[in-house]
C-alpha cells in the first residue's frame, strides 16, 4: 500500500474509532473492542491511533465524557480580553496554530462573491471526511461530510458565496489540506481567507484568538469585540463560520458549560474538543506550561 493510501486508510480508521467512542456516551470501550470495530490487532490498532491522535485511545476517551464541556469551563478557560493585551492575536502568530489570515472586503462578499474563484475537493480529516474551498488567498472553507451526504455539504458552502466561481481542483488544494490536517499530528500552518460579513469577520477573528485546548464562551466573544449585548448575534456568526476546525467555533460554549449548537454536528463537536484536551495533556511539560503562561 502506497503512503498516500495508507494515510487515507488510517484517517478513515480514526475517525470509526472515535465514533464508536463518542457513541458510547461515556461508557468505556476498551481497546479490544474498538481494535475489532477497525478490524485490526489490538496492538496495532494502538500504534495506529497514538500515531494520530497523539494520545491512547484510553486517554482520549477521559476527555469524551458529558462534563468534558463543564471541565473545561472551569480549567481551560481563556480570556480573550487578556489574550489581547499579552498579544495573542495578530496575523503573524496565532497562539499553537501559526495560521496567517486576511479578510475579504466588504464590498466584495456583499456581491455574493462574484469574480471569486475558488477551488474546491474532498480530503481525510481525523474528524471524517472534510470539504475544503480554497483561494489564490487561502483556505475559505473546509466542511464536514454528515448524514445527508457530501452533496449536501457541497452545496452548504457554495450558498455561503452564491456568485462565486467553483472548479473542482483537489490537487491543487493538496498542499492546503496537509497543511490544514497535517500528518505529523503538529500544528495547523495554512493561510486563510476569511469572506463574510463585517460583523461575522470581527467573530471569527475573536475565535482565532482561542488557544488550542482552550474554550470561551458566547458571551465573552460578544464582550471582547465591543458588543457585550450581542451574545445572540455572536452565537449566529460562529454558527455561520465557513473555515470549521481551523477557525476554532469548536472551543465556543455557553455559560452553562452546554456545547451549544455546531454546524456540522454536535458529536464532531464533541470529538474535536477531546482531540486538542487529549493532545495538549500529551504535550511535553514544558510546552504546556508555555501555553498556560501566555493565557
Amino acid at each position: 500500500m502506497s503512503d498516500d493510501l495508507q494515510d487515507r486508510y488510517h484517517y478513515a480508521l480514526i475517525q470509526r474509532a472515535i465514533d464508536a467512542i463518542d457513541a458510547a456516551g461515556g461508557a468505556p470501550v476498551s481497546l479490544d473492542a474498538l481494535a475489532a470495530e477497525v478490524n485490526l490487532s489490538p496492538a496495532h490498532f494502538q500504534r495506529v491511533f497514538s500515531r494520530w491522535a497523539g494520545v491512547s485511545p484510553k486517554k482520549l476517551q477521559q476527555f469524551l465524557t458529558l462534563g468534558h464541556a463543564k471541565a473545561l469551563l472551569s480549567n481551560r478557560f481563556t480570556t480573550l480580553e487578556a489574550s489581547v493585551n499579552t498579544g495573542l492575536s495578530g496575523s503573524g502568530r496565532l497562539h499553537d496554530l501559526f495560521l496567517r489570515w486576511e479578510a475579504m472586503s466588504p464590498g466584495t462578499f456583499a456581491t455574493g462573491a462574484a469574480g471569486v474563484q475558488i477551488r474546491w475537493g474532498w480530503f481525510d480529516s481525523p474528524f471524517g471526511p472534510a470539504l475544503i474551498m480554497g483561494t489564490d488567498k487561502g483556505i475559505c472553507g473546509v466542511g464536514f461530510e454528515d448524514v445527508a451526504g457530501p452533496d449536501a455539504a457541497l452545496a452548504d458552502l457554495m450558498d455561503r458565496w452564491p456568485n462565486a466561481t467553483y472548479t473542482h481542483d483537489p490537487a491543487s488544494l493538496a498542499p492546503l489540506a496537509n497543511q490544514a490536517f497535517p500528518q505529523s499530528g503538529g500544528p495547523a500552518t495554512a493561510p486563510l481567507y476569511l469572506i463574510g460579513a463585517p460583523f461575522q469577520i470581527k467573530v471569527w477573528e475573536a475565535l482565532l484568538r482561542i488557544p488550542s485546548g482552550y474554550v470561551t464562551t458566547y458571551s465573552e466573544i460578544a464582550q471582547t469585540i465591543g458588543s457585550p449585548r450581542a451574545s445572540r448575534a455572536v452565537g449566529t456568526a460562529v454558527g455561520r463560520n465557513p473555515i470549521s476546525w481551523l477557525v476554532p467555533c469548536h472551543r465556543a460554549l455557553r455559560k452553562s458549560g452546554g456545547l451549544g449548537g455546531y454546524h456540522w454536528g454536535l458529536p464532531r463537536k464533541r470529538a474535536m474538543l477531546a482531540f486538542e484536551t487529549a493532545q495538549l495533556q500529551a504535550a511535553p511539560s514544558d510546552v504546556t506550561e508555555a501555553a498556560e503562561s501566555r493565557v
